[in-house]
């Protein structure tokens, strides 16, 4: 573990290591978190007391991005139960759909504990859905 800017990020980090994810520290507030059995990869931001947590789902062109999969993705019956989509631009005509979520922390006990942990599995949860959701856009 690196040295963090926050001393709750120090928490954060070990406990997720203790739930067996692979966690790095890539910046500063920053946490890259990996579920290892699947390889899927999402990505803590600390800001104050607010964890927000993002998971990448896929880059497109921006022209992929379609009223008809604005529908899908605002739908509420689209079997994302508890993350959101994000539409991030990220140059040259591409933009990546995100999955996202947060948690309030307090004083990063039992109960912020159980909220992070729950936070990063729905999130790992919800992106089976958003990938069947998204699976006929093209990257």
């Amino acid at each position: 573990m690196t040295a963090t800017t926050s001393p709750h990020l120090g928490q954060i980090h070990s406990l997720l290591a203790d739930r067996g994810y692979e966690v790095s520290e890539p910046a500063a507030d920053t946490l890259k978190i990996l579920e290892v059995q699947s390889g899927v990869s999402l990505q803590a931001v600390l800001q104050g007391e607010i964890l927000f947590l993002s998971l990448p789902c896929i880059t497109v062109p921006e022209s992929a991005i379609t009223p008809e999969i604005m529908g899908l993705m605002l739908a509420a019956n689209n079997g994302i139960s508890t993350s959101h989509f994000q539409l991030n631009d990220v140059g040259n005509g591409k933009i990546t759909i995100t999955l996202n979520n947060f948690c309030k922390l307090q004083d990063l006990g039992a109960d912020d504990e159980d909220d992070i942990l729950s936070c990063v599995h729905f999130l790992l949860v919800d992106v089976i859905a958003a990938k069947h959701l998204l699976s006929d856009l093209k990257g």
